[in-house]
């Protein structure tokens, strides 16, 4: 079965990835209370380091689970520029079928 919710998964890992070091900085290192802003900066720095090292998998599922819903639908904009682009290859070829 197709996983339905990778953004999810990949997002709950991350949180994870940050509140895990930032626990164990809290309870296991009694200067991280007095300094809580210190500790969130290293919780942060070790939750980016284990996503970009471990989290791979979830996140290009995630991404890829985003283009395939994006692919199904077109946007306004670009339906204008195809049909300026069609408009333009119309009169292009008009222009060189009067030349010849």
């Amino acid at each position: 079965m197709k996983n339905r919710a990778p953004f999810l998964v990949y997002t709950v890992l991350r949180l994870l990835a940050f509140l895990v070091p930032l626990a164990i900085m809290w309870f296991f290192f009694p200067i991280f209370r007095e300094y809580w802003w210190l500790a969130a900066i290293f919780a942060a720095l070790i939750g980016m380091s284990i996503s970009m090292l471990f989290l791979r998998r979830p996140l290009t599922d995630a991404s890829a689970r985003i283009v395939e819903r994006r692919g199904g639908r077109s946007s306004a904009a670009q339906d204008d520029a195809d049909a300026e682009d069609e408009a333009i290859a119309g009169e292009a070829g008009a222009t060189t079928r009067r030349e010849d």
